[in-house]
């Protein structure tokens, strides 16, 4: 990126190499205000949401979870590691955290909610994506296996039971959006609380009362690529990913719904930009020196650079038109991040050398406090204030569950042989 900074403008060219590196912004300050610019650097989130991301979730629940056979869990790990690592696999961290967890009771009577531990996305295609027509299944056997051995589903038709479901459109359990629309939501979990990655405003897959969630990335991993954080940020624009989905979409056009073969044709030469197909070694530490970090839809409107952006202090733009981004109520987004509508994207680079620099240094103390960074993780031991203290207290804030929740005497919500016929199928 070196040669390419010759190409900035002088504005641009210093926002890019020296007001956004700590001690560099602190010393351009001068005299007293440096000292202010140094404590200023990381910035608490103000008002309710602050306070949300902060809560402690211990004492306000009680979850008890179901013993399952291995099969549903366990078992698929042992088969397939490849599960462990992937983007869906918060489904697998959150229930080996549950089983520690303080919220945890043993006893059902006392509980305020029911976890089923079935890992949907485990069961994986040679290529290391789950198979859509497997997930559905096994979230049916699951739930006929919890419902036959416990009375715990059948009084409530799973209105007080929570299932974590990672899937591109969570479960309606396909990653082509099109299909995920045909197939709709499991109809078993019409009444039950969904925890998933996928959230878009009136859509189909993501129903009324969902906690939306960030999608996995290893902590461990990138713990391993840190760097200073004085290191200048160099890269105006960070993205690596596909641009087209030639396999999936050879006609182009529907993959991103256009999105990114646009950012590709219009900033393909620009200098400000960075963008490639190219996946280098150097990945972490190349959005670490980067101002804004593009997190464009896919098949699905969220990714894991979301989450890698925020951890790396890297101030995401967010091209998903309609998006439900994790943990809303504790997360500012609209403060942290840059949200640029689907057919804008064109106009990019003006949108995004327009920004004050007022504004991005504010962006980036507020990316820079720990509490936004920890609720984006799932880390191994859990942490205060994590991605799973964050579901836990989303849970938490349902209660007490409303009146109706206790079916009474000929109350039938679910239909068990409603949905696709190949869901049907037994697993």
């Amino acid at each position: 990126m070196g040669s390419r900074t010759g190409w900035l403008p002088v504005a641009i060219l210093l926002l890019a190499t020296s007001v956004l590196s700590p001690r560099v912004a602190a010393a351009a300050a001068g005299g007293g205000e440096a000292e202010h610019a140094v404590q200023q650097h990381s910035e608490r989130i103000s008002g309710s949401a602050g306070d949300v991301l902060e809560d402690n979730p211990v004492g306000r629940l009680k979850v008890f979870i179901y013993d399952l056979p291995r099969k549903y869990n366990k078992k698929m790990v042992t088969k397939d590691p490849r599960c462990l690592n992937h983007m869906f696999a918060a489904e697998i961290f959150m229930h080996r955290f549950l089983l520690s967890s303080a919220v945890r009771t043993l006893n059902p009577k006392e509980a305020d909610w029911f976890y089923t531990p079935v890992y949907t996305t485990c069961d994986l295609t040679n290529a290391g994506l789950p198979l859509p027509f497997k997930s559905p299944r096994v979230m049916r056997s699951a739930i006929q296996y919890i419902s036959n051995k416990w009375p715990f589903w059948n009084r409530t038709d799973g209105a007080d039971h929570f299932f974590v479901v990672p899937h591109d459109f969570a479960a309606c359990f396909h990653y082509q959006e099109e299909k995920a629309i045909e197939r709709g939501i499991l109809p078993l979990l019409r009444r039950a609380t969904l925890v998933q990655t996928f959230g878009q405003e009136n859509h189909v897959c993501l129903k009324e009362g969902s906690i939306i969630i960030p999608p996995y990335a290893p902590p461990q991993k990138m713990q391993a690529h840190l760097i200073s954080p004085d290191t200048p940020r160099s890269i105006f624009v960070y993205f690596r990913g596909l641009f087209y989905d030639t396999g999936n979409d050879p006609e182009g056009g529907y993959y991103a719904r256009g999105a990114r073969a646009s950012l590709w044709e219009n900033f393909k030469s620009n200098p400000l930009f960075d963008i490639s197909t190219d996946h280098p070694a150097t990945y972490y530490e190349d959005m670490q020196r980067a101002v804004f970090c593009l997190c464009p839809l896919g098949w699905a409107p969220w990714s894991p650079r979301l989450v890698e952006a925020v951890v790396f202090g890297c101030i995401p733009v967010i091209i998903a038109d309609d998006i439900v981004l994790p943990f809303a109520d504790a997360i500012p987004w609209e403060e942290i991040g840059v949200f640029v509508e689907e057919k804008d994207v064109p106009k990019l680079d003006t949108i995004l050398t327009s920004m004050p620099i007022d504004d991005i240094l504010r962006k980036q103390r507020l990316l820079a406090n720990p509490s936004m960074k920890q609720a984006m993780l799932f880390p191994q031991p859990a942490q205060p204030r994590d991605a799973f203290h964050q579901i836990l207290n989303g849970l938490a804030r349902k209660l007490p569950h409303p009146e109706g929740t206790c079916l009474q005497p000929g109350d039938q919500h679910l239909n068990w042989t409603a949905g696709p016929v190949g869901d049907l199928k037994p697993w």
